[in-house]
Parts: structure tokens; sequence; C-alpha cells
């Protein structure tokens, strides 16, 4: 398959291309691309990507990256012409995140990590496509008792034997598998280790905390903080990610894993209070028992990825919590669960 494209513009695959971060990635990449969305919609929204299905260079497929893909065999993949210009470029985005509705899906979620991995993976080898692979901040383990920022040289610690594993050590696993299919296979297999995201069309109801803050407060009910008043955490626009992804994926050599996120740190407390003032509620902060999927994590250090691609998050936390406060004031009505529809 031609490593380069035979027609005027990239087929780029992107798998969660419905979830939170997948859909504004596959936006972005509409831009210069077309784009083939593949998600199951277990913890994903339709409603993410309805503005992008009228567009001629996007395709939605629904289906399970935890059995074999194959594209060529969609019908509605014709006029991508898949068997003659292949692939050009693989975002695997693909992995059950619902903090409520976890242990739900905590095969799924293993499944996705290996078998799904494997598929995806599979389909870099066969069209030669530069392969990313979106990973995430808990490869590192829990938050450091000196506080110190985690760099990308760093080994995580954590305890393999707990309900959480499927996710925490799946993710790990699954960077092994993309390293040793580019040491194998000499794909172009890229990690990038995203921290803690927020912004419009993250799932509401399921446990995520700042899209749940917002309706509570715009709804004069209790926010509730699945932790105590010390929960602390960093916080990063999801825009902000996406402009990392593209960047990373841009560079003429693979950087090594990179982190993706914030480096500030701040209260989950004073991210709901902030919350409750911009929606001028009376609502009140509560505390509940952790979740499995939510937990003190620590914090990137970025000096690698500034360095190698430039990147920097542009956008504030107040101005991406308004942003996020007035995408849901304006959808409102629409905003309610809809895994697996």
């Amino acid at each position: 398959m031609p490593e380069t494209p035979i027609f005027e513009k990239n087929n780029v695959l992107v798998t969660g291309g419905a979830g939170f971060i997948g859909s504004f990635l596959c936006e972005r990449l509409l831009k210069d691309n077309k784009v083939i969305c593949v998600d199951n919609f277990i913890t994903s929204s339709s409603g993410n990507i309805d503005h992008l299905l009228k567009n001629p260079d996007f395709e939605l497929i629904r289906a399970d990256i935890n059995e074999p893909l194959d594209l060529e065999s969609y019908p509605e993949l014709e006029r991508f012409k898949v068997r003659f210009q292949g692939i050009q470029e693989i975002y695997n985005l693909a992995c059950p995140t619902s903090p409520k509705q976890f242990d739900q899906y905590r095969h799924q979620t293993l499944l996705a990590n290996c078998s799904g991995m494997r598929h995806v993976l599979d389909l870099a080898v066969k069209y030669k496509a530069k392969f990313f692979q979106a990973s995430t901040s808990v490869v590192y383990g829990m938050r450091p008792e000196d506080g110190h920022l985690f760099k990308e040289t760093e080994f995580g610690h954590y305890d393999h034997m707990t309900p959480r594993s499927c996710y925490d050590e799946g993710k790990k696993f699954a960077e092994t598998m993309a390293l040793t299919y580019k040491e194998v296979f000499g794909i172009d297999a890229r990690i990038g280790r995203i921290f803690r995201t927020y912004g419009p069309r993250n799932a509401l109801f399921d446990g995520h905390m700042i899209p749940d803050f917002i309706l509570d407060a715009l709804d004069s009910k209790e926010l509730t903080i699945y932790g105590d008043e010390n929960f602390r955490t960093s916080l990063i626009y999801v825009t902000d990610v996406v402009d990392a992804i593209v960047k990373m994926m841009a560079l003429p050599q693979d950087p090594g894993p990179l982190n993706i996120g914030s480096d500030y740190d701040i209260k989950l407390v004073d991210v709901a209070n902030k919350i409750i003032e911009m929606t001028e509620s009376g609502s009140q902060v509560v505390y509940k028992d952790p979740l499995p999927f939510m937990r003190l994590l620590g914090l990137p250090d970025l000096s690698t990825i500034k360095e190698k691609t430039g990147w920097i998050p542009l956008v504030t936390l107040e101005k991406g919590l308004q942003k996020s406060v007035e995408y849901t004031v304006a959808n409102k009505e629409l905003l309610r669960p809809s895994f697996g529809q």
C-alpha cells in the first residue's frame, strides 16, 4: 500500500472517534483529511459527531475494535478508495472511560488494551500507516508523595492486582504493544500520555466531575466530589490535547512518549466553587467516597513536549470552564446519557 496519498487527501482512521477527545480530533483532522471514525458507542455518544455526518470526507463505522476490522468490506467506504489508497494515519482512542460504569465494562476495557490494540496495530502494519496511541497519565501510578512532576522516563508503580488494573495495567501493556510492533514491523508508532481532560462533550451523569458539576450547578443541586476537600488535580482543555496530538504526529521522527496535560495543580473544590460562581448557582459542595476510576493523579513534566513540538496549553482554566458552561447551557435539555445509542 502507498505511504503517501494517490488522491487529494490522506485517509485517516480514528478509533473511539465518537468519544469526548476523539470527536474533537475527528473535527480537527477533517480540515485536511478524509476521516473514518470507528466506535462501538459503549461510553461514547452519536451526538458528539452528528455535526460531522454530512461532511463527504467523514464516515462513521459502528464497530468494535475487539473484533478484526476489515475496512475494505464496508460499502460506505468505497468513496475513500481504501483498497487502492490505503490508510495513511491511525489514531487509537478506543477504550471505555466510564467512572460510574467502570465495573460493568471491565472486560471490554481489558480487551481494548490487548486484542483491540492488536487489531488496530495490524491495520497499521497492513497499510504502513503512522500510528498514534492515546495512552494516559495512569501509567505513572499514584501522585508521588514529594509532588514532583512526572517525566516520560519514569516507570509507573502500582498494584496490578486491583479492579482498576484492566485499565491501568492495560494502558501500560498497550504502550508495550505499540513499541513491539514498531521494532518488529517497522511502523511509525507514537505514544501520547494524556492527563485529566475537560471540555464540552464530556459525558454527563457518569462521574466525570467537571461536566456533572456544571449541570448540577445549573439545576441548583449539590456538587459531588468523589474524594475529600484535598482532592487535587490538573485539568487540560480538550482542544489543547488535540493540538498536541496533531503537532506530535506532524514531527518527521517519533519523539518517544510525550506527556500531554497541564502542570497547574488545583483543588477540585476550588473548581467546583468557580463553576457555582459562573452559573450564579446556590449549590453547595458535598463529598462522597472515591469511585474506582477516580483517584489522585500526579502532574506532567511538559519540558519534553515543549522542546520537541513547541506546544503549550493555550486555554486558561477560567476560559475553558466558561466554554464548558456555555455548551451545557445551550444543550442542557439534550444532554442526557446516550451510551449504546
